[in-house]
């Protein structure tokens, strides 16, 4: 149940571009609101990953990303496939 209001004032251009959207997506424009600024919020946090090693953890992490990279036979194998779009067909 939704209990915690969010208020925000908008232009009148601004409020009919979004009721057009959410009418396209059939939805009302609070819901079509609420799950465009979520999945804004989510993504903005995702840009914000942070993690914390101490020295050794930090210096046996730099050394994994500057090792050679590793044959892999699946990955060789998928890069040979061509896409569908590319194919003609």
């Amino acid at each position: 149940m939704r209990d915690a209001a969010i208020n925000l004032r908008a232009q009148p251009e601004q409020r009919d571009l979004i009721d057009q959207a959410a009418t396209l997506l059939r939805k009302n424009r609070s819901d079509f609101m609420l799950e465009a600024a979520c999945d804004k919020a989510q993504a903005v946090l995702l840009d914000q990953v942070f993690f914390s090693l101490d020295a050794a953890k930090f210096q046996a992490f730099n050394a994994m990303l500057d090792a050679p990279i590793q044959p892999n036979e699946g990955l060789a194998r998928l890069l040979e496939v061509n896409a569908p779009w590319k194919n003609g067909t």
